[in-house]
């Protein structure tokens, strides 16, 4: 869910609280695409707020109406990026297939060649938040922990009806499927012609199962 820090008790600009909520709303959106350029471009340190509300044409203390300070800035940008990517990944849903969530990682990569900005954007803090005082510290430490059970629950789920390779461990086929997901992301940010995310995905994964990849 992304974040509001938005105050529902501040005074609302004529029009009604109907179209005040949508301008704030698009308002919100034109901060959040702007400062994931930003970041994406400089780093979350080197980019400013300054620099962000430039880009939506308006002050900061405008900007700072609707984000109180740069790290909820940041972090409302990281729950964007995960809201698009747990549509297209389903994790465990009641009933879901894992062969279906494997499927959806594919369609995921497949999807981040459409967003070169917000790729670049993870590995550039992704890279930064390795420092423990960097403010999306916490926030990666606690997604890989949680991506690597997920993935490995899906590889469990498969190991119980014998599909999986022999050999195969959950947790280090989970480990692996991360490595190569974030590995290809530089490269391809290096090298987009001859990178295909989605389908080296798709290899590595139809080497660790025994179903046809969705």
């Amino acid at each position: 869910m992304t974040i509001d820090e938005t105050n529902p008790e501040a005074p609302r600009p004529r029009g009604g609280p109907r179209g005040s909520y949508a301008k704030s709303t698009a308002t919100r959106n034109a901060i959040l695409e702007a400062a994931l350029e930003v970041f994406a471009q400089g780093g979350y340190r080197a980019g400013s707020l300054r620099e962000v509300a430039a880009r939506v044409e308006m002050s900061e203390a405008g900007l700072l109406h609707h984000f109180p300070s740069k790290s909820v800035l940041l972090a409302a940008v990281l729950a964007r990026r995960d809201e698009h990517s747990y549509e297209l990944v389903h994790f465990e849903e009641t009933g879901a297939d894992p062969m279906e969530t494997l499927g959806g990682l594919v369609r995921l990569a497949a999807y981040n060649a459409s967003v070169p900005g917000v790729v670049e954007l993870y590995c550039v803090l992704s890279a930064e938040a390795t420092a423990p005082s960097h403010p999306a510290h916490a926030y990666f430490v606690e997604r890989y922990a949680t991506t690597q059970l997920r993935i490995a629950r899906t590889f469990a789920a498969l190991a119980e009806r014998g599909g999986l390779q022999p050999g195969v461990e959950p947790g280090a086929a989970a480990r692996s499927v991360i490595a190569l997901m974030d590995g290809l992301q530089v490269q391809w940010l290096l090298d987009r012609a001859s990178v295909d995310m989605a389908a080296e995905l798709r290899n590595h994964l139809a080497r660790l199962v025994t179903e046809p990849i969705s």
